[in-house]
């Protein structure tokens, strides 16, 4: 798409991109989704790519992801030997409705600000519990629980001229028990609805993430696995609008899905080996 009302590109912003920022600015980054549909509004991109940020850095303390990481990037990396939850970055890829062209471009941090209900960036970082690092304009920062961060259908808390630079997936997050469900119309088509349920190892515990089939992300934490009627008061207890409602699904198919496959995780949880 020909962005016709660009007037200018900053292709080197300073470190903190914010400080110039203006009405009318966008952050460019892998831009698949800018350059994909006309932009009237807009009158200046801002190259973050430019700034050279760290895609991955894994450490003792989990995994750092720069926003502008790569899908392909973060395919790729290798998990540490002990994150047992490590495969799910690689699922969570695969969960995208998109060509090899586009993983090598787009981001790790415009999935996420995109904020759509179906962004799988937003499923795995919410359900591996990370937090979002935010730079704002007037160069101070601010933390983010990732499952605060997007409030609806492309809906988000960032302010004007704030930017995304940073994720971070907590080491004990990496290392914990998983499985997943997601369900789609065609084999490769958009989600539905996308659930990833985690588990501490040696405990009984479950917390259960809910995208997709949601406006915004859904957690759940249970102490102990529970019985199937608690499970599904659970997905009873939300509200019904927050349930999402488009040609991949109507709200009663996606409390259906949830229900059924709220189920198939409590039971497959309960009976696997907690170490």
């Amino acid at each position: 798409m020909d962005l016709n009302t660009i007037s200018d590109v900053v292709r080197r912003p300073p470190d903190r991109p914010g400080a110039d920022w203006r009405d009318g600015d966008a952050w460019l980054a892998g831009g698949t989704w800018l350059f994909s549909v006309p932009q009237p509004e807009l009158r200046r991109l801002v190259d973050l790519t430019a700034l050279g940020w760290d895609a991955l850095i894994p450490s003792e303390s989990g995994l750092e992801i720069g926003a502008t990481c790569t899908v392909r990037d973060l395919y790729d990396l290798a998990p540490q030997s002990d994150w047992r939850a490590g495969p799910l970055l690689r699922t969570s890829c695969e969960a995208f409705l998109a060509s090899f062209k586009v993983w090598n471009s787009a981001t790790v941090g415009g999935n996420i600000c995109m904020s759509l209900p179906a962004g799988p960036m937003i499923t795995m970082t919410v359900a591996l519990e990370a937090t979002y690092t935010l730079w704002a304009p007037d160069g101070s920062q601010r933390t983010v629980d990732a499952a605060d961060f997007v409030t609806g259908d492309h809906l988000n808390v960032l302010a004007p001229g704030e930017v995304l630079r940073r994720i971070d997936i907590p080491a004990a997050a990496l290392r914990k028990r998983h499985t997943h469900r997601r369900f789609t119309l065609t084999r490769l088509g958009r989600s539905t609805l996308f659930m990833i349920a985690t588990q501490t190892p040696g405990t009984a515990d479950l917390a259960l993430t809910i995208t997709a089939g949601t406006t915004r992300p859904v957690r759940m934490q249970f102490e102990a696995v529970p019985d199937a009627e608690t499970m599904r008061r659970g997905i009873d207890s939300l509200p019904d609008d927050l349930w999402f409602d488009d040609p991949n699904g109507t709200p009663e198919h996606r409390h259906h899905l949830a229900r059924h496959f709220a189920e198939e995780i409590r039971v497959e949880l309960e009976s696997g080996d907690r170490s």
